[in-house]
This record gives structure tokens, C-alpha cells and sequence, in this order.
């Protein structure tokens, strides 16, 4: 590194080995400053990459946890886990945890190859979620109609799916829900249709129970059986009477602005970790011609 005069530049040891070089105001080179930079979207690209890696970690675990809660790995499951539509949370997890790894390891051994490869695919992340939210912004009309439909046929294979019976309890318990619309969608399944032989007629789930639970600790299944003879002022205090897309839409209008910020957060740190990234290799490459040029006047 050529300094001039009495300029002087220390060596510090630094965070996770990071060469970090400290130069004083009045001696402050053209050299030290491009290290100093580099060394700052080093600590930045990590930073980020840490954020991300434990994203991807959440969303594996919520993959796991789903595969767990419904028992796929027992033997007399494991064999369709392949359609498992939990594997795609897992996928994702491990998706997300590879590429920040990539990205980690193409900064800290300044990998140019690693690097292009990882912001190649947070170029692809980026452009992705922004023509996802372009066409759910153009097609906003279309889906609540999408839902309905979607929600009506898990409540008609929900015996016979154990996914869409997963779903389906998990979104009626966490909104506090019954059927699509109201209770008396289920009337449409062939098992909870009143005309239906054995007790589960004219019923609902379980996950509809306004208190599913017995004494806290044990679950009981029939709680709602007989649930759509009711009129509404007796159910009310059994069953949850609204649909599930009144609750999507209520849990959607209540946190509509922290979803966008964090919309909006999580595609403005891609889009910074793609500029920085875009920034080290530059500063890569720059370091790469400094020392050709030094071993050629050598």
C-alpha cells in the first residue's frame, strides 16, 4: 500500500477475522479508503446474510413443525410424504439457509464466482416478488373468489385429506372461524351434511369449538356434533359463527399497515444486499488490479 510522507496505516484485528485498517484523517489514502469500504460492505453483506439466514430457519422450522404436528414421518405416512405440501415450507427454509450461506462464504473468502451466483439469485428473489405483488395488486378483485373456492374444497375432502384437514383446523382455531362464509358451509361436506347417516351429521369440526378442550387437557371431537340444528343464539355459545374469510379479511384490514412495512422492508434489504454485493465485487476486482499492477512493476 503506498502511503505518502508520514502517513501511517495500523493493523487491527477485527470482528470474525475481518482485516479492519484504520488510517488517521490527515494520512487518509486513496488505498486505506477503499479498504475501509470494503471492509464496512464486508460487516453490511454479513449483516444482512445473518438476517436471512435466520428467516430461512423460521420458515424451515414452520415446515418441520407441520410435518411433526401431523405425524408424516409414521410408518403408515411416510410414504406419501412426498406430496406433503408442508415439504414446500421445508424447501424454501432450506433454500433460503443455502443461498445466504453461499453469499456468507463468497464475502468472507471474497469469491467472486460464489458472489455472482448469489446475487444472481437475490436478482431473481427480487424481480419475483415484485411481479407477485404487481399481479396480486391487478388481480385483487379475483381474490376473494379464489379463496371462497379454495376454502370450499378443503371443507369437502377434509375427512378424506389429511392436508387440507390440517389447513383447514388451523385456520378456523388461529381466526376463530367456522366454514367459508358462515358454520352452515359445512353442510356441504358429505360426512357433516344433515342427510348423512352416523353422528356427525348436521355437525361441525372440532376446530369450529368456541372450547374444544375438556377440562384444558383433553380434546374432545364431538363437540361439534349437532352444531348446524341450532339456531344462532344457542350456537353462539359453542361454535364460532363467522367464516373464515370475514377473519382473513378482518386480520388483513387490522395489520394491513405492518404488513406493508414489512413488505416493504424485507425487499428494500434485498435490494440493498444486492447493491452491496454489486459493491464488493467492484471493490474485488479493483484489489485484484492493484497487486497484477504491483507484481508486473515487481
Amino acid at each position: 500500500m503506498l502511503i505518502n510522507g508520514d502517513a501511517k496505516c495500523w493493523l487491527r484485528s477485527g470482528y470474525n477475522s475481518f482485516l479492519l485498517y484504520y488510517c488517521p484523517p490527515v494520512a487518509l489514502t486513496r488505498a486505506c479508503f477503499r479498504n475501509q469500504i470494503k471492509n464496512s460492505i464486508l460487516n453490511a453483506l454479513f449483516i444482512s446474510n445473518l438476517f436471512f439466514t435466520v428467516m430461512g430457519l423460521v420458515v424451515l422450522g414452520m415446515g418441520l413443525w407441520g410435518l411433526i404436528t401431523k405425524e408424516s414421518f409414521a410408518q403408515e405416512r411416510i410414504g406419501h410424504i412426498g406430496t406433503d405440501p408442508m415439504l414446500v415450507f421445508v424447501f424454501l427454509g432450506l433454500t433460503l439457509c443455502l443461498l445466504c450461506l453461499m453469499g456468507c462464504v463468497g464475502s468472507l473468502r471474497e469469491n467472486s464466482c460464489l458472489l455472482r451466483l448469489f446475487s444472481g439469485a437475490v436478482l431473481i428473489l427480487v424481480a419475483a416478488q415484485v411481479l407477485v405483488a404487481i399481479a396480486a395488486y391487478s388481480l385483487q378483485d379475483q381474490i376473494v373468489p379464489v379463496l371462497r373456492s379454495g376454502m370450499l374444497m378443503a371443507m369437502v375432502r377434509y375427512q378424506d385429506d389429511l392436508d387440507m384437514r390440517f389447513i383447514t383446523d388451523e385456520i378456523q382455531m388461529n381466526l376463530q372461524c367456522c366454514g367459508a362464509d358462515n358454520y352452515r358451509d359445512w353442510e356441504m361436506n358429505l360426512y357433516y351434511n344433515c342427510s348423512a347417516p352416523g353422528v356427525q351429521a348436521c355437525g361441525v369440526p372440532a376446530s369450529c369449538c368456541i372450547d374444544p378442550l375438556e377440562n384444558g387437557t383433553v380434546w374432545n371431537s364431538q363437540c361439534g356434533v349437532g352444531a348446524q340444528q341450532l339456531v344462532e343464539f344457542s350456537a353462539q355459545s359453542v361454535i364460532y359463527l363467522g367464516g373464515c374469510l370475514g377473519g382473513i379479511a378482518r386480520w388483513i384490514e387490522q395489520n394491513k399497515q405492518l404488513i406493508g412495512i414489512v413488505g416493504i422492508a424485507l425487499l428494500g434489504v434485498q435490494i440493498l444486499t444486492l447493491i452491496v454485493t454489486t459493491r464488493l465485487l467492484d471493490n474485488i476486482q479493483w484489489s485484484k488490479a492493484i497487486s497484477s499492477q504491483r507484481d508486473v512493476e515487481s
